[in-house]
């Protein structure tokens, strides 16, 4: 039997040491288990993290059939055991955090039993009033398990990431998410499958701009990406050891923010993308998840990675166009006046344009042969997603052309991160690079 808990568990003890510092992560987390299963163990994992005597079960109507019930049953010797069960298709949103809060308003912690938005919710309610959480996941849909902060909707349609707290544990039992619908950890491939299109951004900006970068959570990963990747047919036939695989790197890919603080490792240019889907797209909005639409942005953008890094010469820019009036009628007055303010910060006027350039063509011989050991073949990337039965361009996604034009477009508009989209767009080659890229 494969130990899928090798290396993380290094991690959460504090017995491993990033390789340029010596110094362990500070992990917020008493435990982290993956195992074939976890059936009729719960309360045995549950009881060191002494939560309190009343704990809330919170899952939907979905989770609750595959995990919910079984875990609320096998903790009751632990004391009062209270259930909550959301209705189907939950969302991460104000009103749900705040439903959640009072209907487990009496107990003394809360347990997840789920995985994206419930997660999220649930950790950002306890977070809230200061309770603690554990979390039992169900799929192998998202790295954002052992995330600190909540991708949280705010009341005004503003997604946006929030500072929260991790949960005091994370329990993956294998059986119950290689048994979920194959399309979610196809979801959990798509997003894990933005490591290099992140590294290359991020590694870029730490060149271009002095912001910081650490290779830490890439280490971390560098042994387990490839079993992924080599093992991504069998999560379309729901094998056990796919799922393992999956969420060895899913899990490592959240650790990697201990040892780092923030989230630029596995969140750059294609997440803008899906979260400007989730926040803009509207009527349009396929109800496709995260994680799928993180693996189409992240071929695209590997595409466009691809291309740039092809040229002798670099691309210049011109000063950013970004004009107030504009966003609000994107967006409407209060997100766009957000969104303007986020987008500004890193926006580039004349004498910034032309020092960018100077600098960017002094070191691009230089900077492009850093970056091409982080790139990935799009078409391994694609060819993986495919196999694990996934979406590969927006049209299996089921968006509209215009609609994921303009996701590309303008997704560097939600959040003051710069990417690839943002130096296409600024010099002018990433409407043409749209017109011929496979939609």
């Amino acid at each position: 039997m494969t130990d899928w808990n090798v290396l993380i568990s290094e991690v959460v003890a504090g017995k491993w040491k990033d390789p340029t510092t010596n110094k362990a992560a500070t992990v917020p987390f008493e435990m982290i288990r993956i195992e074939d299963s976890l059936d009729g163990g719960e309360a045995d994992m549950i009881a060191p993290l002494k939560l309190g005597r009343r704990i809330a079960v919170v899952s939907d109507v979905n989770t609750n059939e595959a995990m919910g019930r079984r875990v609320a049953k096998h903790l009751k010797p632990l004391g009062t055991i209270d259930e909550l069960v959301l209705p189907g298709n939950t969302h991460c949103d104000e009103p749900t955090i705040a439903l959640v809060q009072e209907k487990t308003r009496h107990a003394d912690a809360i347990i997840a039993v789920g995985s994206g938005a419930l997660s999220d919710t649930c950790k950002y309610a306890t977070f809230k009033d200061g309770r603690k959480y554990a979390t039992f996941g169900t799929a192998a849909s998202m790295n954002g398990y052992a995330a600190s902060t909540a991708s949280v909707t705010l009341n005004n349609g503003y997604k946006t990431s929030l500072p929260a707290h991790a949960p005091r544990g994370i329990f993956l039992d294998l059986k119950v998410t290689a048994e979920a619908p194959h399309w979610l950890s196809a979801a959990g491939l798509g997003d894990s499958l933005c490591r290099p299109t992140a590294q290359v951004e991020w590694w870029a900006s730490h060149r271009l701009f002095g912001t910081f970068y650490s290779s830490v959570p890439y280490t971390l990963i560098a042994d387990d990406e490839p079993k992924m990747i080599e093992a991504a047919p069998g999560l379309v036939k729901h094998e056990i050891a796919a799922n393992g695989h999956l969420h060895r790197v899913l899990t490592l890919c959240g650790l990697g923010v201990c040892f780092t603080g923030v989230s630029h490792h596995g969140s750059m240019g294609e997440h803008q993308v899906s979260h400007w889907i989730d926040m803009f797209a509207g009527p349009a909005h396929p109800g496709t998840t995260h994680g799928q639409q993180v693996g189409v942005a992240s071929l695209a953008i590997a595409r466009l990675h691809h291309q740039l890094l092809a040229l002798d010469r670099p691309p210049l820019i011109k000063p950013t166009h970004i004009v107030e009036a504009e966003f609000i009628e994107r967006y409407g007055v209060e997100i766009g006046r957000m969104c303007y303010a986020e987008a500004k910060k890193k926006s580039f006027d004349r004498p910034g344009a032309e020092a960018f350039n100077r600098k960017l063509s002094a070191m691009w011989d230089e900077l492009r042969d850093e970056l091409r050991p982080m790139l990935m073949d799009p078409a391994r990337m694609k060819a993986a997603i495919l196999a694990a039965g996934g979406p590969t361009t927006a049209t299996e996604l089921g968006l509209p052309r215009k609609v994921w034009r303009d996701a590309m477009k303008f997704a560097r508009d939600v959040r003051n991160r710069w990417s690839f989209l943002d130096l296409a767009d600024d010099a002018g080659i990433l409407d043409d690079f749209l017109d011929r890229d496979e939609q």
